[in-house]
C-alpha cells in the first residue's frame, strides 16, 4: 500500500495554531483509510512550535522564498518564526525520505502547508496564489502534493502508477 504523508491536523488532532483540526469529505476520508496507508505528520507541532500560538503569515513572499532565505514567516504578535517553519519543512522531507513517501496531502491555506493558496502577510484574510515552506520543501525534492480538496488528483496519481 502506498505511504501518503498527511497533515495532522486533517485527520483530527487539534494541532492548529488556534488548537482546532480540520476535516475533508467523508467519502475522500473513507477512500483514504482503505486505499493508502496515512503517515500523520504536522511541521508546525514537530519544530518544537506550541499548540496553541499565535496564528503566522509569510511575509514578503512564499514559501519558496523562505526557504530561499528571503522572506520571514511572522506570527501577529510580531515574533519572527522563520527558523521554525523551515525546520518543520526539512523535518517533513527527512520523514518522507526515510519512510519513501512519494505523495502528501497538505492543509491548503496554512503558511507550512498551503499546497495552492497561502495568505498575503497582511493578518486580512487575503489569500493569494502560492505555496507554504512545507508544500514547496517537498514539492522541490519531487514529493507530488495534494491538498484536502484535490483528493481526486491523488486518486488519478495513483490509478496511472498502479
Amino acid at each position: 500500500m502506498e505511504k501518503v504523508l498527511i497533515s495532522s491536523c486533517l485527520v483530527g488532532n487539534k494541532v492548529r495554531y488556534n488548537a482546532s483540526c480540520l476535516s475533508m469529505s467523508e467519502p475522500d476520508w473513507n477512500w483514504l483509510q482503505s486505499h493508502v496507508e496515512l503517515v500523520v505528520f504536522c511541521p508546525e507541532v514537530s519544530s518544537g512550535l506550541l499548540i496553541p500560538r499565535a496564528p503566522a503569515e509569510i511575509i514578503a513572499g512564499k514559501g519558496e522564498d523562505v526557504l530561499l532565505g528571503t522572506a520571514k514567516v511572522l506570527g501577529n504578535d510580531g515574533v519572527d518564526v522563520t527558523e521554525q517553519f523551515v525546520a518543520g519543512a526539512q523535518n517533513a522531507l527527512q520523514l518522507c525520505q526515510a519512510q519513501q513517501i512519494k505523495y502528501a496531502i497538505l492543509a491548503e491555506g496554512s503558511p507550512s502547508c498551503g499546497s495552492s493558496k497561502i495568505y498575503d502577510g497582511t493578518f486580512s484574510g487575503t489569500k493569494i496564489d502560492g505555496l507554504g515552506v512545507t508544500a514547496s520543501q517537498l514539492k522541490r525534492e519531487g514529493i507530488k502534493v495534494f491538498s484536502q480538496h484535490t483528493i481526486a488528483g491523488l486518486q488519478s496519481e495513483l490509478a496511472q502508477h498502479s
